[in-house]
């Protein structure tokens, strides 16, 4: 078998780190439960990263980077759909991924204790990164903020709605659509 080189090493951890602080959050998470779930050692995990905050934020930023990537796919392989069709559609399809759509929710959390314990710095890189998927809303929807600001509340409803497991035919889903996105997906 191959070696991995430090690159793989390093993504494999994150995805590890993705699936790890989404179960446990960052303050329930240990590094020891990461390295044993790649197959490394404490001491190589941080050699990879130099603490828990950093790795945690690779892990974050990685689920956050992801979102205006789909959302940039879906609109180059359906131009001739309207770009809410196009963007909720891969969103839905991104957030399946029950890990990714948890640790984006670990992310708030870890942001906001974060910031009440006056460590403001912590949440620069993940609101930068947050900022992005507006900019990609505004763009997408030809700088229209009502239309961005519907299309990103709508989703933090439907995060809330799949954390909490609720199932699709329940009267919490009413005022939301989703027949054109299911059809879609």
């Amino acid at each position: 078998m191959a070696r991995m080189s430090a690159d793989e090493r390093r993504e494999s951890v994150i995805r590890a780190a993705i699936t790890e602080f989404a179960r446990g959050g960052y303050n329930g998470t240990s590094t020891e439960a990461i390295a044993k779930r790649v197959g490394v050692s404490q001491p190589y995990l941080f050699r990879l990263f130099k603490n828990k905050r950093e790795l945690f934020l690779a892990a974050a930023l990685r689920c956050l980077e992801e979102t205006p990537k789909a959302f940039a796919d879906a609109l180059e392989r359906r131009p001739d759909s309207p770009p809410l069709e196009a963007m909720a559609a891969a969103y839905m399809e991104l957030i399946g991924d029950g890990d990714k759509l948890l640790m984006q929710m670990q992310t708030y959390v870890a942001v906001a204790s974060a910031e009440a314990a006056g460590d403001h710095e912590f949440g620069e890189r993940i609101r930068a990164a947050w900022a992005e998927i507006w900019d990609q809303g505004q763009a997408a929807f030809a700088g229209d903020v009502n239309e961005t600001t519907d299309f990103l509340g709508c989703g933090m409803l439907i995060n809330v709605l799949v954390a909490l497991g609720f199932p699709e035919d329940h009267r919490v889903w009413a005022g939301l659509d989703m027949s054109d996105i299911r059809a879609s997906r």
